[in-house]
């Protein structure tokens, strides 16, 4: 027996940020789960490529790039998305940006990059696309939280703040809209191997470290958190909103591992 509520069958999703890494790992989720999906991000290339893959799983979607540090660049996504498939039932927002150095000597220039892009893009996507959905009474948005919204992250103390910073902007959302029928959520994904951070986990103590402190002795991959998306963007959600739910393998659960 299936649970209905669990199928995204005649939904329609866009994902910021979807076209590599966690983002395109949760476009074929979203797509697998019946949902058609439009993948964004500021590449032409990348943006086709996802889409074609979206096709391939027998969804609609159309191809859209924009910039999550530009207003207008993502209002005219939306009016692509809805010229296109009519109304965007699910927001996924997983744009995001990181550079390691050691607090002193962080330059305010590069502390304000991530936060444009990790936080106040976050915010910038839910206005923009949240406004439609509470326009309609409807909708879903899940917003890519991270470990370093609950603990410190060595020499990366703007990404930490800015996601510590969108778990937050999560639960204020959530009281918000909840009530107007757009539940806001997020998820905290625990160490993820991508294209982006393959060299740093395989090749340093840091990421041998990482492992060692998972209970399930490894990273996770990008379709293990899949699941979690497409619940949180599900009708079987209906009663979850402004939750971080976290997917990683218990890091965060755990204490003296030996």
């Amino acid at each position: 027996m299936s649970l209905p509520g669990l199928s995204l069958s005649g939904k329609v999703a866009a994902v910021v940020g979807g076209t590599s890494g966690i983002g395109l790992g949760l476009v074929r989720g979203l797509a697998m789960a019946g949902a058609d999906v439009i993948p964004i991000s500021r590449t032409r290339q990348g943006v086709e490529s996802a889409a074609s893959e979206v096709e391939g799983l027998g969804r609609k979607t159309t191809r859209i790039t924009a910039d999550v540090t530009r207003r207008d660049s993502l209002e005219s996504a939306l009016a692509g998305c809805l010229a296109t498939l009519g109304r965007v039932d699910i927001l996924v927002n997983c744009a995001a940006t990181t550079r390691r150095r050691p607090a002193l000597d962080l330059l305010e220039d590069d502390w304000n990059r991530i936060i444009d892009t990790n936080l106040t893009g976050t915010l910038r996507c839910c206005q923009v696309f949240g406004r439609h959905m509470l326009e309609r009474g409807s909708g879903r948005i899940v917003n890519i939280a991270s470990l370093a919204s609950f603990v410190g992250l060595l020499e990366v103390a703007a990404y930490d703040a800015s996601k510590a910073a969108v778990a937050a902007l999560t639960r204020s959302l959530a009281i918000e809209w909840g009530p107007r029928g757009v539940n806001v959520n997020a998820i905290a994904p625990g160490v993820f191997r991508t294209p982006l951070n393959q060299e740093l986990l395989d090749g340093t103590e840091r990421g041998r470290e990482f492992v060692r402190r998972t209970p399930l002795k490894r990273y996770g991959k990008v379709e293990e958190l899949q699941g979690a998306c497409v619940l949180l963007s599900s009708d079987a959600a209906s009663f979850i909103n402004g939750d971080v739910l976290v997917v990683d393998g218990g890091l965060l659960a755990a204490g003296v591992l030996s």
